[in-house]
């Protein structure tokens, strides 16, 4: 019967980040964890940082403020989405063989990554995100060369 108690706390408690997210512009995680507090929930920020990933949850730049958004609030036309997330957080945009290789700076690598994987670019098979880097497998050295083209376009001028 704990386990099911347990299970219930945490599956309200994530209801209620979700529903914090969708409704305003939270900026970190101390500020959703005084949220949470008004609401009843006694949380830790391993807690919160734990349940913001099950939920997928990404920092993004809206108007020029950072806040948390959901997968399902992203666009899956991610074309204007991807400009203005490479234009914030990408450094640079290499290819390498089959691969093309995105440095991010720390802590960000997830963020565009999620962009990527709900994009449609026919080159990318596949992404693999770390803290700073993202490796994004294509079908070949051609189509490796193409995305990074492609890609580096998104870029601000003089981060090329």
């Amino acid at each position: 019967m704990h386990i099911h108690a347990m299970a219930d706390l945490k599956e309200r408690r994530q209801r209620a980040i979700a529903a914090l997210i969708r409704s305003d512009a939270l900026a970190s995680q101390e500020e959703l964890a005084d949220r949470l507090a008004a609401q009843g929930f006694a949380v830790t920020q391993a807690t919160i940082s734990r349940d913001l990933d099950q939920l997928g949850a990404v920092k993004v730049r809206r108007g020029g403020q950072l806040g948390y958004s959901l997968p399902s609030e992203m666009r899956s036309d991610a074309g204007p989405q991807l400009a203005s997330v490479f234009r914030d957080w990408v450094r640079s945009v290499q290819p390498a063989a089959t691969m093309v290789v995105i440095k991010t700076p720390p802590g960000s690598a997830h963020l565009v990554g999620v962009v990527l994987d709900r994009g449609e670019e026919p080159e990318v098979v596949g992404t693999i995100c770390g803290d700073d880097t993202i490796f994004i497998a294509c079908r070949s050295e051609k189509k490796a060369e193409k995305l990074a083209r492609k890609l580096s376009e998104l870029l601000s001028p003089g981060l090329q």
